[in-house]
């Protein structure tokens, strides 16, 4: 069963800890320290549009997108009533073709991860950078390898609202993956409760490896930092943060 068909429904519902607003002023940050001017972001992998809504919210005209119908629904109807008239796209990130450039292109909440296929991650990186218009910045965050070694055979399981999970997570079968098995209880408008499972994979890969393929891409300027800080990684780093910039046009 491909993720988030069910997932997405409550995805909000479970992601209400997450501090959204750290990677907007990552982002900022980063503009600031580049000294780019900055309109339209695309931002891949835009979920349910929370970080849309903030970016809006800070004045980047922002479009959004992902693979999951579902996600994009959610993601419509929480923008317009917001009043944003938002532009949404369902595509692959790996082999996404857009009919307009930006400034920047964002990739946040370890989206990237959800690519197993080196493959597919260079396509990601060489998509992007056509996407983007001459100086334009990509910005995306993965989990280290630390973080995916400390997902193995960890389990959760909480209860809030009518929905009850269980949350079980093991190696997979390529280096530096992890597979998340999810199972919820819906309650329904009898009372009962629906049993739903999915499976997500993840996988993640070395500093050094996405650095090479973002020179690959045609990408400069590469920056890396750790855990919304501007600080170096250390061995216990949990989430990386690149970015990089299109510095010329290449051609096809």
């Amino acid at each position: 069963m491909k993720p988030y068909i069910h997932f997405a429904h409550i995805y909000d519902h479970l992601m209400a800890h997450v501090e959204y607003d750290q990677w907007l002023i990552f982002m900022e940050n980063v503009f600031k320290e580049r000294k780019v001017q900055v309109s339209k972001v695309l931002d891949v992998g835009c979920g349910t549009g929370e970080l849309m809504l903030r970016m809006h919210q800070a004045g980047f005209v922002t479009t959004g997108l992902d693979i999951s119908e579902d996600m994009l629904a959610i993601a419509h109807q929480k923008l317009e009533a917001a009043h944003i008239q938002p532009q949404l796209f369902q595509e692959d990130m790996s082999q996404f073709s857009l009919p307009e450039n930006y400034d920047a292109i964002t990739i946040f909440c370890d989206s990237l991860n959800y690519l197993e296929k080196e493959e597919d991650v260079k396509r990601v990186f060489s998509r992007c950078y056509n996407a983007l218009h001459k100086n334009g910045i990509l910005l995306f965050d993965v989990h280290s390898p630390f973080k995916i070694q400390q997902f193995y055979q960890a389990t959760f399981a909480d209860e809030q609202d009518g929905v009850a999970y269980m949350w079980h997570s093991f190696a997979g079968e390529e280096p530096l993956s992890v597979e998340h098995e999810l199972t919820f209880f819906i309650e329904t408008e009898n009372g009962l409760y629906e049993r739903v499972e999915e499976l997500h994979k993840e996988r993640t890969f070395d500093v050094a490896t996405y650095t090479k393929w973002l020179k690959e891409a045609g990408f400069t300027d590469i920056r890396i930092t750790g855990d919304f800080n501007q600080f170096e990684l250390h061995d216990q780093t949990e989430r990386i943060f690149f970015s990089a910039q299109k510095k010329q046009e290449m051609s096809n």
